[in-house]
């Protein structure tokens, strides 16, 4: 399950927010820059992704094995990073607007697990998240390899998912069905096209899949500048649907 569900999950019960008609049309492009990761961290890949998003993704001594991070820049800049481990357990979030870190519980009734999704072609998970301003969220749900295919020369596998984010008091705070992509060369997720519904039954719809994967040495890697849906409108829906 991609890890930006448990930072829009967080995000969204934080701000209180209600979705609502959004007009991105005129915004002012970002100045193109190339980005450096932290020290003692490599940048291995650039993805260019649908949503106006760029993910870059590296990994840095000293982290465990397999660990992964991926910091997200919009046209605005950067906007959060994620850290994942070899199973792609969300391990760490942070939204870098508002600075709140959101940890992965160790303790979990059923941990999130790519060796089990990829060997058995479907994976349910279990297990709560902390804020380090003391809110904990459980996320319930399941992952199941759908197909393949190929973008940008990449083979990746297809999934569907269904993903709810609840509330320590129980409260359904948002729920989130839609496709996603894995790498098994890269070991982690890649999001997909969506629709989550809010605890006020508004949703939206949503399309971030990877659209260019970027190496080092090809044009654009490390590159911040966002290029695609940039000029689009996102509107969310009411409940009950429509504009």
């Amino acid at each position: 399950m991609h890890i930006a569900g448990a930072a829009k999950a967080a995000a969204l019960r934080r701000m209180g927010q209600r979705l609502c008609l959004v007009l991105v049309l005129g915004a002012s492009p970002a100045l193109a820059a190339e980005w450096t990761p932290p020290q003692g961290c490599r940048l291995d890949l650039t993805v260019q992704q649908r949503s106006c998003t760029v993910a870059q993704h590296y990994r840095c001594e000293g982290d465990a094995p397999g660990d992964q991070w991926v910091a997200y820049f919009t046209d605005e800049g950067l906007v959060s990073q994620s850290r994942i481990d070899a199973e792609t357990r969300w391990m760490e979030s942070t939204d870098l607007v508002s600075g709140i870190t959101d940890r992965l519980d160790p303790d979990a009734r059923d941990h999130a697990s790519l060796s089990t999704l990829l060997q058995t072609g479907s994976d349910d998970f279990d297990f709560w998240t902390r804020s380090d301003s003391g809110e904990r969220l459980r996320h319930i749900g399941r992952d199941d390899l759908t197909g393949t295919v190929e973008i940008d020369g990449e083979t990746l596998d297809t999934t569907r998912f269904n993903l709810r984010t609840f509330a320590e008091s129980g409260e359904l705070l948002i729920e989130r069905n839609g496709s996603q992509f894995v790498s098994r060369d890269l070991g982690r997720f890649f999001g997909g096209a969506e629709t989550s519904t809010d605890w006020t039954g508004e949703a939206q719809e949503t399309n971030d899949s990877p659209v260019r994967f970027i190496r080092r040495g090809e044009a654009g890697f490390g590159g911040t500048t966002p290029d695609y849906d940039c000029n689009m409108q996102m509107v969310g829906l009411p409940a009950g649907g429509g504009a």
